[in-house]
């Protein structure tokens, strides 16, 4: 079996669920506050932070307090290790398409031999 990057399952775990994914989105725009966060997904405040833990605890977030306001950005570069691995994953693919369409090719030609 192969080896799995432990940090590769804590990010497709946080992206696998859509208010984690809403959130992300948001703060593509710019840095926002818990509240901010938490008032479009209808949920309590203890579950978003909750979510927020998630995303932080994968290195998709950073969150910083001032006061009793606690402020959350995204840090783009943290989905660096599964661009990598999808890249990887996408090149595997397409040789063994490649390999399939040559052999599939190479049956036909045969055929009409």
């Amino acid at each position: 079996m192969a080896k799995h990057d432990p940090d590769l399952s804590l990010l497709f775990h946080a992206l696998a669920d859509p208010t984690r994914r809403s959130i992300l989105t948001r703060l593509a725009d710019e840095p926002a506050r818990v509240t901010d966060l938490a008032g479009p997904t209808g949920l309590r405040l203890p579950t978003v932070m909750r979510h927020l833990s998630v995303l932080e605890e994968a290195g998709l977030i950073s969150t910083s307090k001032e006061g009793r306001t606690r402020t959350c950005a995204l840090v783009p570069e943290a989905l660096d290790p599964m661009r990598t691995w999808l890249e990887d994953q996408r090149a595997i693919w397409e040789a063994r398409l490649d390999r399939l369409d040559a052999f599939v090719m190479n049956v036909m030609k045969a055929q009409k031999e």
